[in-house]
């Protein structure tokens, strides 16, 4: 693909069954767990992405045995029970990409390893905060520090025992340096206890790595979301485990169905999903769309007469879906206010400026807020070029929103790699 995509305007409601790919949030989840697990572990439907690539490179890199195969989507993976190879006093580079799960995870992770490691990736990564992780760890004992003393990668961190004891971590950050806590917290010394300072957000990645660790045979004692209480002596235990289709990219899907009055169906995402953003159906719905859920199965029917309901709605839980409700709010009747969503400006790029410099490209108008978006609808302008920011989320949504506005394309659309390289190829199934 070159370095532009025209998104080719589609006159007729869309309709169909589409395969999306596993969930990335899973996927970075099962990789280390499965690699800390007792055994081999079968992950199947898993998520094969610049992220999750990164990801398993670092686990090669530090001796897991593993048997990739891409074109059946599935990884095996020799867990070692908790241990962890380095190389005496030389450092392990690791390198990450701009793959923020596998930078928080992998960094909590390696305070058990045996030997000195450092994680690093591109220089946006070098801009993502860490510094809560580094001081949470710190505080249960482990030697860890920023290099360039900036709170963000690159992070040295020395391997060794995990004391355990107990730990407190900014809950309005990143839900993801908790899920690192949690996800290293069995192989402790002594029983850990991580304390929630202030509100959590994304609270439903939380439940879903609490979940996974229940899968693979570790309780977690949840106090009302505002501590965590893990039991020394728990270990992963190896099996095989089936990873969901990804809510975040399958909600591109479902807005196509709603911006055109089509229906589409997302098949192995239904009611028992352990990801929170497979609620953003009931966000379509709450615009006027007819939505179907079943056990094992989503599907968003448009409102006929092609016009949304505005909303507003405080998105905290969901903010990855931020962006798909921006690209759509254009097809509203009335305003679209996005509220509690300051840490997104925090992730691949400052996401609520970027949506309103794009809308605004488009003739909406856009007012921004330190923690929110409020978007009044308007005739969408013809022909305008897309920045994409070097955001996988950009990129997808923004697309959606060209299937009905003349002109519309996107620079450096590849960017999709990062957890869906075949956006367009499963979005062009749509004409």
């Amino acid at each position: 693909m070159s370095d532009i995509y025209k998104v080719k305007p589609i006159s007729y409601p869309v309709k169909g069954i589409v395969q999306v790919p596993g969930s990335k949030s899973i996927t970075n989840r099962a990789l280390p767990i499965a690699a800390l697990a007792d055994g081999e572990c079968r992950l199947s439907h898993v998520l094969f992405s610049d992220d999750s690539r990164h990801f398993i490179n670092c686990l090669k890199t530090l001796g897991f045995q593993m048997n990739v195969d891409e074109p059946n989507k599935e990884v095996r993976i020799q867990g070692q029970n908790g241990y962890i190879s380095g190389n005496g006093d030389e450092v392990v580079d690791l390198f990450v990409g701009n793959a923020g799960t596998a930078a928080r995870f992998l960094t909590a992770c390696l305070a058990i390893g045996d030997g000195v490691y450092r994680v690093d990736g591109i220089p946006r990564m070098r801009e993502r905060p860490i510094q809560d992780l580094i001081d949470a760890l710190r505080m249960l004992g482990v030697s860890i520090e920023d290099e360039l003393q900036t709170g963000c990668p690159p992070v040295r961190i020395r391997g060794g025992k995990l004391p355990g004891g107990k730990t407190r971590v900014k809950g309005n950050k990143s839900s993801q340096y908790l899920s690192g806590l949690l996800l290293v917290a069995p192989y402790a010394s002594s029983d850990v206890t991580i304390e929630i300072d202030g509100e959590l957000i994304a609270k439903p990645y939380v439940h879903m790595t609490i979940e996974m660790m229940k899968a693979f045979g570790v309780e977690v004692e949840n106090r009302d979301d505002q501590a965590f209480f893990i039991r020394a002596g728990q270990r992963y235990q190896a099996r095989t485990y089936a990873i969901e289709p990804d809510a975040s990219n399958a909600s591109y899907f479902l807005a196509a169905a709603a911006i055109t009055g089509g229906t589409i169906t997302i098949e192995n995402l239904g009611k028992n999903s352990l990801q929170g953003d497979a609620g953003f159906a009931y966000v379509l719905e709450r615009m006027g769309c007819q939505v179907s859920l079943t056990n094992d199965s989503v599907t968003v029917t448009g409102p006929q007469d092609g016009k949304l309901q505005g909303i507003d709605i405080d998105l905290n839980e969901m903010s990855d879906m931020t962006q798909t409700l921006a690209a759509i709010a254009p097809f509203a009747s009335t305003p679209v206010t996005i509220r509690n969503i300051g840490h997104i400006r925090l992730q691949e790029t400052d996401r609520i400026k970027a949506l309103a410099t794009e809308l605004g490209k488009l003739g909406q108008t856009v007012h921004e807020y330190p923690d929110a978006l409020r978007i009044e609808p308007a005739p969408i302008r013809p022909n305008v070029e897309i920045d994409t920011y070097d955001d996988h989320r950009m990129a997808m949504s923004f697309a959606i929103l060209g299937l009905c506005a003349d002109g519309l394309v996107l620079r450096d659309p590849m960017c999709v790699r990062k957890t869906f390289p075949t956006y367009y190829e499963v979005l062009e199934t749509l004409y």
